[in-house]
């Protein structure tokens, strides 16, 4: 190729696979477009997506919150590759819910009230679908070159919610989950990310990581997974009791004191908090000294 050649770094329609995405390399200081930093991210990933550290190392001088923001939109748009992976395998009738091993158990955000009974490749799809409509919101993010600090904390409900189809892929659909790690490494950076830049609390991470000091939470019953905080929910049968009690569902983990031998009742308190339903909690005492987790 000449030097006078103009470069398209895009696939055009009939791309061989073999010549997919093979255009050269760019230098991040060199890039003259609003999206050079997806590109860059993207680059990175190509050329060795293992290499987790050096893709989640911002150029010198990149904005913090758009380096962040671009990530995640990176995330969000692999994740898609996992969920088609999921959807023959995961059906309403083998998962009718959004779980984590026998003690964790999540309610979709996407109904008018969070929903119980909404099954885990509904809720994947309902919570990447949320994702990519506040991602590309004009309201919250309208540039993808500044974004307010308003709309940066946003991102840690995303990493949150999205976070939770790797832990229902990794405990109930191992080896569907282990072949797209392979693949991709994509739970190990997106682990090392939302620790790096303390988008979600250490407990709230159930897949263990090599190098993040994440263990696997036991899915015996009352069982530790290595003494985290985590692992210390009770069985969804002990969380059914509080259920079917006629308490009102809902514990956001961001608001619950995880402290040993203190469980919560959720009461039927509700107030907005932005576009998320967020649960007044009280706590309760609990002779087994776990936690049940019912979770928006």
């Amino acid at each position: 190729m000449s030097s006078g050649t103009e470069i398209i770094r895009r696939n055009r329609p009939g791309t061989k696979r073999e010549e997919w995405c093979q255009w050269p390399d760019e230098v991040f200081d060199e890039v003259d477009t609003v999206l050079a930093v997806q590109q860059i991210i993207q680059q990175m990933i190509r050329k060795d997506f293992k290499n987790v550290d050096a893709i989640l190392t911002e150029p010198q001088g990149q904005d913090l919150g758009v380096w962040k923001y671009e990530h995640l939109r990176q995330f969000c748009m692999e994740l898609n590759g996992l969920a088609v992976l999921l959807q023959d395998h995961c059906t309403p009738e083998t998962c009718a819910q959004m779980t984590a091993t026998e003690q964790w158990i999540f309610l979709c955000a996407a109904h008018k009230t969070p929903k119980e009974a909404c099954p885990a490749i509904n809720y994947t799809r309902h919570t990447l679908d949320g994702a990519a409509c506040l991602l590309n919101s004009s309201k919250y993010f309208p540039s993808r070159v500044t974004i307010r600090d308003s709309s940066l904390a946003k991102l840690s409900s995303v990493c949150r919610r999205v976070y939770r189809i790797f832990s229902h892929a990794y405990y109930h659909h191992r080896s569907l989950f282990d072949q797209f790690e392979e693949k991709t490494a994509l739970c190990q950076r997106f682990t090392v990310f939302v620790l790096k830049y303390n988008l979600m609390n250490k407990q709230n991470l159930l897949v263990p990581i090599a190098g993040a000091d994440i263990e696997e939470v036991s899915s015996a019953d009352g069982g530790s997974g290595g003494g985290s905080e985590a692992s210390e929910a009770t069985t969804i049968s002990d969380t059914a009791n509080v259920n079917s009690s006629g308490m009102s569902t809902g514990l956001c983990a961001d608001q619950a004191n995880l402290s040993s031998g203190v469980g919560y009742r959720v009461t039927r308190q509700f107030s907005m908090i932005g576009c998320l339903l967020s649960a007044a909690i009280r706590p309760i005492q609990d002779e087994r000294s776990t936690l049940g987790f019912l979770l928006i």
